[in-house]
């Protein structure tokens, strides 16, 4: 029997699922008592540590959590279920009791590298823990994270893990575990971590060892747009340049939970479903999406992201609801990330109108509760070509060496919404450096113009953003052969690289693209 501490903040469904993948049973924590009685308690911590730790406090869990502590009974903290161990965080500003378990404190990164710091990477083990019993060290875990801590003990430490510096990435004392990256959303490696914690009868550390691990992977994600199509059904399609028909039909290239199965098998880093249905009402009232996800994170243990609807909602019965509403709907139903798309562009020109910051944005709401590295902000930019770039003084201009159909020298890339029906006076920089000022953690960036064009990816509309901001890029649009992906590594900083429609149809399969990063000495993951 597993106890599991959900205090109501994150992807629960996944560590749900990936106990009862190996016929674990499950207990959930509803009185302080629970704490107490428990055999063995695992405690999943996802977003922001300032709220997390307020939660604590208000049930009453503190001083549970520490007597249970204090037991060395077997204990198995997962991110901010880690974090929590110790005397607090630089996240934290209310002066809210953590559990101080550990002497040591949580810190902001601080790297000239994006932040958060999302991704898979090593781990370079410094003491030998039954936890990590025929788990395969030489691949790596999903990290997805702005704050790391920083023990005062050494001694605690069970792995770290490099990005651009060596930070504590796991701790371990007696039976007491904690890790800063998700097994839950670590394939099959991070599954049989979780399992060797719920069979060992004893999980205190052994001898000590030093396995050296690499470092942060180019992550490879699989796109999923998902829609509705004359018959009702939800499907996997792809446009060109955002048109989705073909001979007047919605084009369907699959089923959502089996293509999204099969990504994961294929080795996928992530993936990403795009929900681009027309909504009519209220989006949690589309059951479907809502069931894809129950029905992909039952056995696709990697990290799942959603788009399409996340806005604030009044429905035809005059009830209003957020999208803060919305994100906890598609969190709890598997969401590891949600993705914002025309709503971002709207508040980011409130934003950049007014110069403040309201806390009302949905951007802002969301990072407030879930934290930032939950919030993917999709940006669908068109190249307009000028003559100077006095031609567009309210916008960031760049020289491009594909000159325009006057022999234009110059462009910007101009914002649209409305699945890029509709074009905006915001260019794609503004957007994702408001973006980024306002909560979000990372962006992922579309081209209209290379859209189904299999031409490969908008280098200089990368580059143009990545040298803008500080959170990690995803390049999208454009794919069409391995080629693309080592260029859009070795020619921007882009930390991710997505496609769609080459791999529906297996014009390109997600392996070889990994096989080929690696022969061409770009760090990606492997699958066992």
């Amino acid at each position: 029997m597993i106890t599991l501490l959900d205090y109501g903040a994150g992807n629960v469904r996944s560590v749900v699922n990936a106990i009862e993948k190996f016929g674990a049973r499950i207990k959930m924590v509803t009185k302080p008592s629970d704490i107490l009685n428990a055999e063995k308690l695992l405690f999943p911590g996802v977003g922001n540590y300032e709220s997390m730790i307020k939660i604590l406090n208000e049930r009453d869990y503190i001083l549970p959590l520490q007597e249970y502590l204090k037991a060395d009974q077997p204990f198995f903290g997962i991110c901010l279920g880690m974090q929590a161990l110790f005397e607090g965080s630089e996240e934290e500003l209310s002066g809210n009791e953590s559990l101080n378990f550990f002497k040591g404190r949580v810190k902001l990164f601080k790297t000239s590298l994006a932040v958060p710091h999302i991704g898979w990477n090593g781990v370079n083990i410094k003491q030998e823990s039954p936890v990590f019993e025929n788990v395969m060290l030489d691949t790596k875990f999903y990290f997805v994270h702005s704050y790391h801590i920083v023990p005062e003990d050494e001694s605690i430490v069970l792995t770290t893990t490099n990005y651009d510096y060596e930070f504590v990435s796991s701790v371990q004392k007696g039976n007491v575990i904690g890790t800063q990256f998700h097994p839950e959303k670590s394939g099959n490696n991070g599954i049989r971590l979780l399992e060797n914690f719920i069979y060992q009868k004893d999980m205190k550390a052994r001898k000590a060892v030093d396995i050296k691990g690499k470092g942060l992977s180019k992550r490879i994600i699989a796109c999923l747009d998902v829609r509705s199509n004359d018959q009702g059904d939800l499907v996997v399609t792809k446009g060109d340049q955002y048109d989705v028909r073909q001979e007047g039909e919605v084009r369907n290239l699959g089923q959502p939970v089996e293509l999204a199965k099969r990504y994961y098998e294929e080795g996928a880093d992530e993936i990403t479903f795009l929900n681009i249905t027309g909504f009519r009402d209220f989006p949690l009232k589309d059951l479907p999406m809502i069931e894809v996800l129950e029905k992909t994170s039952k056995n696709v243990f990697i990290p799942l992201t959603i788009g399409g609807g996340i806005k604030d909602y009044t429905d035809s019965n005059g009830k209003t609801y957020t999208a803060l509403d919305v994100a906890s709907q598609y969190f709890r139903s598997g969401a590891d990330k949600i993705s914002i798309g025309s709503d971002a562009v709207y508040i980011a020109e409130q934003y950049l109108k007014s110069k403040k910051k309201t806390g009302t944005s949905s951007i802002e709401q969301i990072a407030r509760v879930y934290g930032n590295q939950a919030i993917v902000i999709s940006i669908d930019p068109k190249k307009v070509y000028v003559k100077s770039a006095d031609d567009a003084k309210n916008h960031h201009v760049f020289p491009t060496q594909f000159h325009g159909p006057d022999n234009e020298e110059y462009c910007w890339y101009q914002c649209t919404v409305q699945g890029g029906r509709s074009a905006r006076d915001l260019d794609a920089v503004a957007l994702a450096k408001a973006c980024e000022e306002l909560g979000a953690g990372e962006i992922l960036l579309n081209c209209i113009d290379k859209d189904g064009s299999n031409s490969g990816f908008d280098l200089e509309l990368i580059n143009a953003v990545k040298n803008a901001v500080t959170i990690p890029v995803i390049a999208s649009s454009g794919a069409g052969c391995e080629d693309h992906f080592v260029n859009v590594f070795e020619e921007t900083e882009a930390e991710a690289a997505l496609a769609a429609g080459i791999f529906h149809r297996k014009e390109v399969l997600i392996q070889d693209v990994k096989t080929y990063l690696a022969d061409n000495n770009i760090e990606v993951r492997t699958t066992p």
